[in-house]
């Protein structure tokens, strides 16, 4: 199945988007939009705060589509060290650096299109994190497949070791499509509870979160 293209999967979207949003920001300090909502980006905070094995000082964290990277300030002020964002609107990294010098925190943020290639100077990661970046790649007007192959491909060189997780939260997948696009790469972990609701006598999930574990 193919989701139907959209201006959200086009680079110009967030381009003017985020072109506006530090414009409201240098204005008035508006952070502008947290994509699905702080609830979203606060249960996969205090998911990672659960994990015992996490030493939060050494844990290496990349946030793959960082937006505004309010998800990584998040981190940084739960005691995360080793953060790094990665957009490829070069307006969203300039928008995340400013909030972030702002607020005194050291965060490292790097313009990166992962559907193209892997940025050498990336590096490896402990923790890979998408909130609707995936989506995002999806709605792309232009080969979606093939965008969506070559994006979770980079996301695989970007785990450190089997040991690595990689965090997805998206609204236009369930988690049976997850694993059934993610299965030659990834081996799910755990699912992350969130919100359901009835329609029509059927249960389903408004987004869905998963961990995976790199094969």
């Amino acid at each position: 199945m193919e989701l139907e293209g959209s201006e959200l999967g086009t680079k110009e979207y967030w381009e003017t988007s985020y072109t506006r949003e530090i414009k409201n920001y240098k204005s008035h300090g508006d952070v502008g939009e947290i994509w699905f909502d702080e609830d979203s980006q606060q249960r996969i905070v205090d998911w990672l705060l659960k994990q015992e094995t996490l030493n939060k000082q050494t844990a290496r964290v990349l946030d793959l589509g960082c937006g505004n990277g309010m998800f990584l300030v998040a981190l940084a002020n739960e005691g995360f060290t080793q953060l790094t964002g990665v957009d490829y609107s070069p307006k969203a990294i300039e928008l995340a650096k400013g909030i972030a010098k702002d607020q005194a925190l050291n965060i490292s943020y790097d313009v990166a299109d992962l559907t193209q290639s892997v940025c050498p100077t990336l590096g490896t990661y402990d923790i890979v994190h998408d909130k609707g970046t995936y989506d995002a790649v999806s709605l792309c007007p232009d080969n979606p497949k093939e965008q969506r192959t070559n994006y979770l491909a980079t996301v695989a060189q970007l785990l450190h070791d089997e040991n690595s997780l990689f965090i997805i939260t998206t609204c236009n997948w369930t988690e049976d499509e997850l694993l059934q696009s993610f299965e030659h790469l990834f081996d799910k972990y755990c699912t992350i509870p969130t919100p359901t609701f009835k329609f029509g006598g059927k249960v389903g999930n408004v987004v869905t979160s998963v961990v995976f574990k790199k094969k």
